[in-house]
């Protein structure tokens, strides 16, 4: 991210109670000008408490948000020049498609004409200038979502914000409004703080993520970093799948850690800040990184046996008991590019891992 970029929107140890819980605890963030940011996390993790708090529908029980500076805590919603895309369109059913759009432009003080005009612009932007006389009910979900987009845009805030919403949509709409989304972002040059529990919708369209849980920030980084380098056991376990195992710390040398897994099984990783030797923590291998061979390669090799092959469409996932240790998941492609190999349930195999694949975890 480069450094000379603006800050769209700056949280200072923001927190908010509610009566005795708190739904928040001393989040502290900043968000770019032109940046598709994601707050990413679980149900209850606080990520749409933060969304409303800038949007202004939640006050701050303490601590600060700044707007390109600007302090916003005691200006209302309609003051904020930001908008908001809920999960439920809320789309006037008894007007056409281009006066819904327009209608909030004529609310804040535009002419009829200008804002029909606006409306028009908008439409075209989202592809969907040829039902710009038809109601609601006439169009699909992905269209109205279109449709709310185009609305929230019209006004040319500054932020928009995005609560989650393509959680109503089916899968393959889904896939196909991300990517939409991504382009609306980089063709407008707005920034958006989209909300979402879905990990590869935020992989997807992510410049940078924010991994909540509990009401606490967990990592913040760019997709490559959550999904590669997770700082702690939640983030390795909520974001996508991964091998979590336990492991003592035995030595640490030359900037190298190696593990002990139990059933005299060991695996060198990179040392970690906070992790000495002695230490009983965590070790993240994500199942792609792994590979399986009759023979052991060079580098980490462990020694098992197949339990179950997984068919899952894309990829086959395998997985394999250690000798006297923790069952392994390992993923290999469906293709015949490449070695790929399935080991038949039974078999005896050992699971290759490719360098830096070991991560140890601050649990």
């Amino acid at each position: 991210m480069p450094l000379d970029r603006e800050i769209a929107i700056d949280v200072r140890n923001a927190v908010k109670r509610y009566g005795d819980f708190t739904a928040l605890k001393q989040i502290s963030l900043s968000i770019m000008d032109n940046e598709f940011f994601t707050l990413l996390g679980p149900s209850g993790c606080g990520k749409t408490t933060l969304l409303r708090m800038i949007a202004g529908f939640e006050d701050v029980t303490q601590g600060g948000i700044y707007l390109y500076g600007d302090e916003i805590e005691n200006l209302p919603p309609n003051q904020r020049p930001v908008n908001t895309v809920f999960q439920n369109y809320a789309l006037f059913p008894h007007m056409t498609i281009l006066d819904n759009v327009a209608f909030g432009l004529e609310m804040r003080g535009s002419s009829k004409a200008d804002a029909r005009k606006r409306a028009g612009e908008m439409l075209e932007l989202v592809q969907l200038s040829q039902f710009a006389a038809r109601k609601p009910s006439q169009l699909s979900g992905g269209q109205q979502q279109r449709v709310a987009l185009a609305r929230a845009l019209a006004p040319q805030p500054k932020v928009l914000l995005l609560d989650e919403p393509l959680s109503a949509l089916d899968l393959k709409l889904r896939k196909a409004m991300q990517l939409e989304l991504k382009h609306l972002q980089r063709e407008t040059g707005i920034t958006f703080i989209f909300v979402t529990h879905d990990q590869e919708e935020a992989l997807t369209m992510s410049d940078r993520i924010a991994v909540m849980s509990a009401g606490e920030l967990q990592q913040l980084g760019s997709p490559v970093d959550i999904y590669e380098r997770p700082h702690n056991m939640f983030v390795a376990d909520f974001i996508g799948e991964t091998n979590l195992l336990e492991v003592s710390v035995d030595k640490i040398e030359a900037g190298r850690a190696i593990c002990h897994l139990g059933g005299g099984h060991e695996l060198t990783c990179n040392e970690v800040a906070g992790i000495g030797v002695g230490s009983n923590v965590h070790m993240s291998i994500r199942p792609e990184r792994l590979f399986m061979s009759d023979q052991p390669a060079e580098g980490e090799s462990l020694h098992g046996r197949v339990k179950e092959n997984i068919f899952v469409g894309t990829d086959i996932s395998t997985i394999v008991a250690l000798d006297e240790g923790p069952d392994f998941i390992v993923r290999t492609s469906n293709s015949d590019r490449g070695n790929k190999r399935i080991f038949e349930p039974g078999t005896e195999m050992f699971i290759n891992m490719e360098l830096g694949a070991a991560r140890l975890l601050v649990d």
